[in-house]
């Protein structure tokens, strides 16, 4: 399967562009800086190209069975009115190009794997939260919206169009989890606020995993949540990431009014949470290999 990738030079994407290398798939990967060296693998291609803007990168789409479109602004910021903007339209506007691109493939099948956040359902305390709930109504579920919005036109032009609401996505190189580490390394990881917010989760190997398989179910259309089975309170993520890296965490916890001043907006990230669970995935069997916390944390710090 040809599979042309947007956002295959960040952190998830390049551990899904690797995974669809492995599996025998070619991948084309739009970048707005291509390699000018030899790449490592005759089936990678990159097309240069900023996805925010139209642009002749659009006419390569059409040569591909398959876009996975993982393109966005990192959130992990402050959240000033600028940085807001720039977040919503590195999604938002990647989808509608992308989209717009795909008409081109009218009346062929093709898949559209489209990048969304669990940050869809809002911050909501229930336990189990699957892809039947309702939307919240903060920054991220409305971008979310969105987001799913513009992937979801190109239903019209006959694309199966799949909706992966990630969860936070653990990884060696990127993510959350670098940015956790150095704390907890020097003794000095602590719950946030009383610790009782839920911590959704993946880890970077399931979630290529779940591309691959739903690139290959036909039956599958619509939101699926990419996250593990089994999400954790603030408080245990602690605890198990403490314990993985043999460090204490009897420190007292970081109020969130300490967050909110030093971060803003942002902080209600840390601070609140989802419980989202991977319904479909685990309906249509879906074999994770990293189910618990404490399994990922232990191959993505010690092995």
């Amino acid at each position: 399967m040809r599979v042309f990738i947007t956002g295959g030079t960040g952190f998830v994407g390049r551990n899904v562009a690797g995974t669809l290398l492995d599996q025998g798939h070619e991948a084309t990967v739009l970048t707005r800086s291509a390699p000018s060296g030899p790449t490592s693998s005759s089936r990678v291609a990159y097309e240069e190209g900023d996805p925010r803007v139209a642009g002749t990168w659009q006419e390569k789409v059409a040569a591909h069975d398959a876009v996975i479109n993982l393109a966005g602004a990192s959130i992990f910021c402050r959240w000033t009115r600028a940085k807001k903007r720039v977040i919503r339209e590195s999604r938002v506007e990647t989808t509608k190009n992308v989209v717009d691109a795909l008409a081109a493939r009218k009346g062929k099948e093709t898949i559209l794997i489209s990048a969304s956040g669990a940050g869809y359902y809002g911050f909501r305390e229930e336990e189990g939260i699957g892809e039947d709930a309702s939307p919240g109504q903060d920054f991220l579920a409305m971008l979310s919206q969105d987001w799913e919005t513009e992937a979801l036109r190109a239903e019209q032009l006959g694309v199966r169009v799949v909706l992966c609401r990630l969860g936070v996505v653990l990884g060696k190189e990127g993510g959350a989890l670098k940015k956790m580490v150095p704390a907890f390394r020097a003794g000095l990881g602590s719950p946030l606020a009383k610790g009782e917010q839920w911590f959704s989760w993946i880890h970077e190997n399931d979630l290529a995993r779940v591309f691959l398989f739903l690139l290959d179910r036909e039956d599958v259309a619509g939101p699926v949540n990419c996250t593990a089975p089994h999400p954790v309170r603030n408080r245990e993520m602690t605890k198990s990431l403490g314990q993985v890296l043999r460090r204490p965490t009897f420190l007292p916890s970081v109020p969130g009014p300490l967050l909110k001043l030093a971060l803003g907006e942002f902080a209600q990230v840390f601070l609140k949470g989802q419980c989202a669970v991977p319904a479909k995935l685990l309906d249509l069997g879906f074999p994770f290999g990293f189910p618990t916390l404490g399994q990922a944390l232990e191959d993505l710090l010690t092995g």
